[in-house]
C-alpha cells in the first residue's frame, strides 16, 4: 500500500461469502467440517476507521457488533489507542452470507493497518475470536475467489487450513436471492443445532469428497460450468440431508427450497443454499442469463426479499487510505 498522511482513514471493503457445503460432519479422520465457498460482489460491507487517541465509537449499521470486534483486537493486541470506526455498507445479518466474520476481520484489518500491525489472516480472525468453525469466510476475505479448507482438528481451536484457491471463470454469473425470514440461525442456536446433528452416514463423506476432487475442481479450472454446477448441486442435497432433521428440510422451508428448485428449472447450472440460509443461489453462464434469472426470482419473491446479480469476486478484500468522509 502506498504511503500516506498519518491522519488519513482506513477503508476495508469486503464481499459477501457464499458457502457452497461441509466436506464432513463425522470427523472420523480426525478433523470436522472443512469446507467451500466462493466470494461475491454484491451485497458487500465498507467501513472506515480513524484512529483516536482513547477509546472506541461505532456509528452505522451493527455498530455495537464493531465495537464488540474492536475491543477484542484491541486487547488482544494491546493497541496503545483506540479508533473510530464507521460502517457505510453492510452485508444483511444473519443470510447465510457471512456477514459476522466479514464485519469482524473488516474491521480487525483496519485496525491492523491503523496501528502498522502486519498480520495474516489466520493472525486476524484469532484475535477477533473468528473461524472457529468454518474457515471459508477468513479465506475468502483474504484471497477472493473459491477456496476449500481442511476442517478443524477435533481437539485444536486452530483455523481450518487452506487447501486449494482458485479464480472463478470470468464468465460466470451468479444470482444471489434472500428471502426474508424472521428467525436466524446463528451464535448459540447455531451450536444447538450443531448439537443435534447426528454423524451422516460414512458413504456421503466419501461422495462429496469425490465430488469435489474429480468433479467440482476439475471442472473449475477447465471451466466447464455444467459440470461445475452438477457437482455444485449434489453436493448441496447432500448437505441438505445432513441439515435436515434441525432445518425442516434439504433446504430451508418455504421461500428458500421454492427459489433453489426454480432457478434450476429456470436453466442454472448449480444451484444451493449458502450456509443456513435464507439466501440462495443460481449459477449461469453471462449477464443475459443472469439478468433474466433474477428478474423471475424477484417476481417470486415480491417486495419479500432482495436479489443481487453479478460475477464472482477473484480478488482479497480491498485496503486502502484516504481523507475520512
Amino acid at each position: 500500500m502506498a504511503s500516506a498522511h498519518p491522519d488519513d482513514a482506513v477503508f476495508v471493503e469486503a464481499p459477501a461469502r457464499l458457502h457452497f457445503g461441509m466436506l464432513d460432519l463425522r470427523g472420523d479422520l480426525g478433523r470436522r467440517f472443512g469446507g467451500i465457498g466462493a466470494a461475491i460482489p454484491d451485497p458487500s460491507l465498507r467501513l472506515e476507521a480513524s484512529r483516536t487517541q482513547h477509546g472506541f465509537a461505532a456509528e452505522g449499521p451493527s455498530s455495537e457488533r464493531v465495537l464488540e470486534f474492536a475491543h477484542r483486537f484491541a486487547s488482544h493486541h494491546a493497541l496503545p489507542g483506540g479508533a473510530r470506526v464507521r460502517v457505510h455498507r453492510a452485508i444483511p445479518a444473519h443470510a447465510g452470507l457471512g456477514s459476522g466474520t466479514q464485519l469482524a476481520l473488516a474491521v480487525a484489518r483496519a485496525l491492523a493497518e491503523l496501528y502498522e500491525l502486519h498480520l495474516e489472516p489466520v493472525a486476524l480472525a484469532r484475535a477477533v475470536g473468528r473461524a472457529r468453525r468454518s474457515g471459508v469466510g477468513t479465506w475468502l476475505f483474504a484471497l477472493g475467489g473459491l477456496v476449500v479448507e481442511g476442517g478443524r482438528r477435533t481437539e485444536s481451536d486452530a483455523p481450518a487450513p487452506l487447501l486449494a484457491h482458485y479464480p472463478i471463470p470470468a464468465a460466470w454469473r451468479v444470482v444471489v436471492a434472500i428471502p426474508e425470514r424472521k428467525e436466524s440461525v446463528s451464535g448459540e442456536v447455531e451450536a444447538q443445532a450443531f448439537a443435534h446433528l447426528q454423524p451422516p452416514p460414512e458413504r456421503d463423506a466419501e461422495r462429496v469428497a469425490h465430488l469435489v476432487l474429480l468433479g467440482l475442481l476439475p471442472a473449475l479450472v477447465e471451466g466447464d460450468l455444467a459440470t461445475f454446477g452438477r457437482a455444485l448441486t449434489e453436493i448441496q442435497c447432500v448437505n441438505g440431508r445432513w441439515f435436515a432433521p434441525v432445518q425442516g428440510g434439504e433446504f430451508a422451508p418455504g421461500a428458500s427450497a421454492a427459489l433453489v428448485h426454480a432457478m434450476r428449472d429456470w436453466g442454472a447450472a448449480g444451484v444451493g443454499q449458502s450456509s443456513w440460509g435464507p439466501a440462495v443461489y443460481g449459477i449461469v453462464s453471462g449477464d443475459e442469463a443472469a439478468a433474466e434469472v433474477a428478474t423471475r426470482a424477484r417476481v417470486l419473491l415480491g417486495r419479500d426479499g432482495a436479489v443481487f446479480a453479478g460475477p464472482f469476486v477473484n480478488e482479497p478484500a480491498r485496503v486502502w487510505r484516504a481523507r475520512a468522509s
